[in-house]
C-alpha cells in the first residue's frame, strides 16, 4: 500500500512539472522584476507562477461533493474548514492559497501593463499585443478574486457590496489597500477585456497565452455572471468562430473514440484513464491550473445524487471509480471518486463555452439554439443515440435551464465549477436555491451534516491581509 501511494504521489508531481512546460522564464516577484526589452515582458507572460495558481478552495465547497471516513482525516485543516463552509479558514499566521498566487500574478501583469509600451525594441503593434495579454490575464485573475471575496453579483447591491482591492501598480512595498465594490471590480474587469480584445492575437498559438477567442469567451462568461446574457451571446459565438484560425489543436475530445481501443484516453489503469496533461489538453484555450490530489487520495467523492445525473451510456462515467485508490470496498451510498484530471485546467475551456452558449440561448428563448449547443458537447461524451436533448425538456424554459445546469455538473463535477454556479444561481428566479448541505460519512455508518449559510457565498478576508490593513472591512 505504502509503495503504491508513493508511486501515486510521484506520478502527480511528474504531471504537475510537465504541465508547466519547458523553456519558460520563471520569475518570482520577491523584490523587483527587472525588464527592459519588449521581449523580456513577453517572457514574463510565460512565467509558470501565472500558470500554477494554487487557488483551489472551490473544490471543497461545491454541494456535489461528499467526504468519507477514514479519508476525511487526511484532509488539511484548511480543506476541512472549507468543506464545512466555516467562517474561519486560516490561522492569523497562515498564508492564503486563494490570494498568494493570484496577487503575485497581479504584480506581474501590472509590471507589464505599466512598462511595456516604453520598453526597447519591437514594434508598437508587438508591444500593444503584450499589453493586451497582460490586461486580459489581470481580468481573469480579478474575476476569480471577486468570486472568492465579493458577494454574488446583484445589480441592485453591487455598488455597495465590498469586493476586492484594485491594485494597478507593481510596487511590492505597498501595504495599505481598501476594498473596491463588487461593481467597481466588475467594471475594472470589463474595461481590461474590452481594451485588450482588439489588440490580442487572433490565432491561438499556445495554451499558456491569451488569444482574442479566449478573451472573448472570458468576457462572455463575465457577462453571464452579471446576468447580462444578451451581451454574452455574441462574444461566445465569436470565440468559437475564432478557433478556425487556431495554430494548435483546439477541439472537443470525442469520448466515443477516446475510450475506444487505442483511443487517447486508453489504457485505463489503476491510476485511471490516460487523461492528457494540461498543456496538451486540446479542450483548453487558455491554461490556468491547480492540483487535484483528491483523485488518488480518496478525500473527495461525488454524491449519489450527482452520480444519478449520468445516464448509463454517458462515457464520462469512465472518469469515475466506485472504489477507493488503490483498492477497497465500494464507497457508501453509491458515491464515486473522480479519477481524472489530477491537474485541473480552469482558465478558458471549450466545454464551458458550449455550455455558456446553451444557457444564453435558453435564457433568450432560443431553445433550438440551446439544443444545438448542448448536443455538440453531448455527442462528444456519449453515443449519438443518447445525446439528444429530450423534447419534454425543450418545451419548458425552466426545465431546459435546469438540464443545462445539470449538464454542467455532469461535465465538471468535483472540478470546482459547481461552487461558482451555486453563487451565481442562488437568487435566480428560474432555478435558484440557497439550501445546500455537505455530508461526512463516518466509519461507524453514521453521518454528519454541514449546512450552508448564505453569508459564506463570500469567503472572509484572510487574517494576514486584515492584520496589515486594519481599516479593511471584512465579510460578515
Amino acid at each position: 500500500m505504502k509503495k503504491i501511494l508513493l508511486r501515486a504521489l510521484a506520478f502527480l508531481l511528474t504531471m504537475a512539472f510537465a504541465s508547466c512546460g519547458k523553456g519558460f522564464l520563471e520569475v518570482q516577484p520577491k523584490g523587483k522584476v527587472i525588464a527592459g526589452n519588449y521581449r523580456d515582458y513577453d517572457l514574463l507572460l510565460n512565467n509558470s507562477d501565472l500558470l500554477n495558481t494554487g487557488a483551489d478552495a472551490q473544490l471543497m465547497m461545491g454541494d456535489e461533493a461528499a467526504v468519507t471516513a477514514p479519508y476525511y482525516s487526511s484532509l488539511t485543516l484548511r480543506e476541512q474548514r472549507l468543506f464545512m463552509w466555516n467562517d474561519k479558514i486560516y490561522e492569523p499566521d497562515e498564508n492564503s492559497e486563494e490570494t498568494n498566487g493570484l496577487l503575485m500574478a497581479i504584480y506581474t501583469y501590472n509590471k507589464i501593463i505599466n512598462e511595456v509600451m516604453t520598453s526597447e525594441g519591437g514594434t508598437t503593434e508587438q508591444r500593444q499585443s503584450i499589453l493586451a495579454e497582460a490586461r486580459a490575464g489581470r481580468a481573469w485573475t480579478y474575476f476569480l478574486l471577486v468570486n472568492y471575496y465579493g458577494r454574488p453579483y446583484n445589480e441592485a447591491t453591487a455598488g455597495t457590496d465590498p469586493g476586492f482591492p484594485l491594485i494597478t501598480s507593481a510596487d511590492v512595498t505597498a501595504n495599505s489597500f481598501h476594498r473596491a465594490t463588487v461593481q467597481e471590480v466588475y467594471n475594472f474587469i470589463i474595461d481590461d477585456l474590452q481594451q485588450a480584445i482588439p489588440a490580442l492575437p487572433t490565432a491561438t498559438t499556445h495554451r499558456l497565452r491569451m488569444s482574442k477567442p479566449a478573451a472573448e469567451a472570458l468576457l462572455g462568461k463575465v457577462y453571464v455572471f452579471m446576468h447580462r446574457y444578451q451581451e454574452a451571446l455574441p462574444l461566445l459565438q465569436s470565440s468559437l468562430q475564432g478557433l478556425a484560425s487556431a495554430q494548435i489543436p483546439v477541439k472537443l475530445y470525442d469520448y466515443n473514440k477516446a475510450f475506444a481501443p487505442g483511443g487517447v484516453f486508453m489504457p485505463v489503469t489503476i491510476f485511471g484513464p490516460n487523461y492528457p496533461l494540461t498543456n496538451d489538453n486540446e479542450e483548453v484555450m487558455y491554461l490556468r491550473q491547480h492540483s487535484n490530489f483528491h483523485v488518488l487520495f480518496n478525500t473527495l467523492v461525488a454524491t449519489a445524487a450527482t452520480m444519478a445525473l449520468y445516464a448509463p451510456d454517458d462515457l464520462r462515467l469512465l472518469l469515475y471509480s466506485a472504489t477507493p485508490f488503490p483498492d477497497g470496498a465500494p464507497f457508501p451510498a453509491g458515491m464515486q471518486r473522480r479519477m481524472a484530471p489530477s491537474i485541473v485546467p480552469f482558465g478558458v475551456g471549450l466545454p464551458e463555452i458550449y455550455l455558456l452558449l446553451a444557457e444564453c440561448k435558453a435564457r433568450n428563448s432560443d431553445n433550438q439554439g440551446a439544443k444545438e449547443a448542448l448536443e455538440i458537447l453531448r455527442s462528444n461524451r456519449m453515443p449519438a443515440s443518447a445525446a439528444t436533448v429530450p423534447q419534454s425538456v425543450l418545451a419548458d424554459k425552466k426545465k431546459l435551464l435546469q438540464f443545462i445546469i445539470d449538464e454542467r455538473l455532469r461535465e465538471f463535477a468535483l472540478l470546482g465549477y459547481r461552487w461558482f454556479d451555486m453563487r451565481r444561481l442562488a437568487a435566480d428566479p428560474l432555478i435558484g436555491n440557497t439550501t445546500f448541505s455537505h455530508t461526512l460519512y463516518n466509519g461507524d455508518g453514521s453521518t454528519t451534516f454541514f449546512t450552508f449559510r448564505p453569508e459564506r457565498f463570500a469567503l472572509k478576508i484572510p487574517p494576514r491581509i486584515l492584520n496589515t490593513n486594519p481599516d479593511m472591512e471584512d465579510n460578515p
